[in-house]
């Protein structure tokens, strides 16, 4: 199964018509990875629409002359682009100002600087035994930073070695 090119060329002239796009993003398994460099520089977009094949995608026509990104999730296939369309406006709208209740926790994230994050902790301090880091109950900022790099730096290497060839 194809989409079919007429449908698809009325319903974005008809977006179109009523607002600016800066994008069209179609998603596909033979798009770019989508990782959050991508949504960063999306979520600073004022309007994009997000196009979902399904099966076997869209007329190529469609992707030729309508499409202005393509992006894929990962190095699978899956019957439709629905899913990939939503993890993809998720990573993008919390990005938006008011989306999470802090601003700055976004900027923090995994990814935000290529790395993974460290590991988070909650009270209390002890629990069985099993205790928060004394340097995080320091109180001293700068030290506690540093720490947090260093741990998700070993982090990285020890999950995800692939994301420090990339820096």
């Amino acid at each position: 199964m194809v989409l079919q090119i007429e449908p698809i060329d009325r319903c974005i002239a008809q977006l179109k018509s009523e607002r600016e796009y800066d994008e069209i993003i179609f998603t596909a398994p033979d798009g770019v990875r989508f990782d959050q460099k991508a949504a960063n520089e999306l979520s600073l977009k004022e309007n994009i629409i997000i196009l979902c094949g399904h099966y076997k995608g869209v007329d190529q026509r469609v992707r030729d002359h309508l499409i202005t990104r393509e992006y894929s999730i990962g190095d699978f296939v899956l019957t439709g682009g629905e899913m990939p369309a939503a993890m993809m406006t998720d990573a993008i709208v919390r990005l938006l100002p008011g989306a999470l209740g802090d601003v700055e926790s976004a900027l923090n994230d995994s990814f935000q600087d290529g790395l993974l994050e460290a590991g988070v902790y909650t009270r209390p301090a002890d629990y069985k035994g099993w205790k928060v880091p004394e340097i995080l109950l320091s109180g001293h900022q700068a030290k506690i930073e540093d720490w947090l790099y260093e741990q998700s730096l070993a982090h990285t290497m020890e999950r995800r070695p692939d994301l420090l060839d990339e820096k």
